[in-house]
């Protein structure tokens, strides 16, 4: 049964990103900023709902009361990242525009690639990890002088459930030099929606939003042992059953 309902997911997934992809395309040639990225994230909570009502996923979220307030108040997010459901989810959850920052060979896949290229988003070269690095600071100061919080996954990449992978210093680093509150989130999204397997389960998915962490003067290190310290520990709240 689960196959099956994996199976309808993602034709629901497909059948829906053609012509929303499309759409966004030819609006951005006349729409650009805020309107043009809730457009996109009305797709998204297309998907989220064939989430709920195929696969039967539910979501409970706690901490919404920790983000900034404010138009222009910024934020930068730092995510445990165990599948894709949390890229869909959470900017359907976010009150401002988000900019993700991901590997530029996604731009490649169609309609879905095609569409993030035409957003603001902070795309980078994985090969060159100081021009990442620098990349990533430049244009995420831009970005969150505009109302546009980021959102990155200090890991890197999708982590199997129960595990820990290495988290890297970028986020903290664009927080620091802008002065921008770190806002922890864990996401225990791997029972129901695997790293890599293709056959999703229903079931609960947990997001738990920390409180703000102030950037400034902090040492990024230092600052990310802090993030690490909080999403780790929250996630065994989570999930206890993936980390007996």
């Amino acid at each position: 049964m689960n196959l099956i309902r994996s199976i309808l997911h993602m034709a629901w997934m497909l059948v829906t990103v053609i012509p929303w992809g499309l759409a966004l395309v030819l609006l951005s040639l006349r729409v650009r900023g805020p309107a043009l990225w809730w457009f996109a994230v009305n797709w998204m909570r297309v998907v989220m709902w064939g989430t709920r009502v195929i696969l039967g996923v539910r979501f409970r979220v706690q901490g919404m009361a920790h983000l900034p307030d404010g138009a222009s108040s910024p934020a930068v997010l730092l995510v445990k990242h165990q599948s894709t459901l949390e890229t869909l989810l959470l900017p359907t959850l976010m009150p401002h525009p988000l900019a993700f920052v991901f590997k530029r060979e996604l731009l490649k896949i169609p309609f879905f690639g095609w569409s993030m290229a035409r957003l603001d988003m902070i795309h980078i070269d994985r090969e060159s990890r100081a021009q990442a690095l620098k990349h990533v600071v430049g244009q995420g100061k831009v970005l969150l002088a505009q109302g546009v919080w980021i959102i990155m996954f200090p890991e890197g990449t999708r982590i199997a459930r129960g595990e820990k992978g290495t988290y890297q210093t970028a986020g903290t680093r664009l927080a620091v030099e802008t002065g921008a509150p770190v806002i922890p989130i864990a996401v225990a999204s791997a029972r129901c929606w695997p790293r890599k397997g293709f056959v999703k389960s229903p079931g609960l998915v947990d997001v738990s939003i920390g409180p703000a962490m102030p950037s400034a003067g902090r040492d990024p290190k230092a600052l990310m042992r802090e993030v690490e310290a909080w999403i780790e520990a929250e996630m065994r709240r989570l999930d206890p059953e993936a980390y007996r």
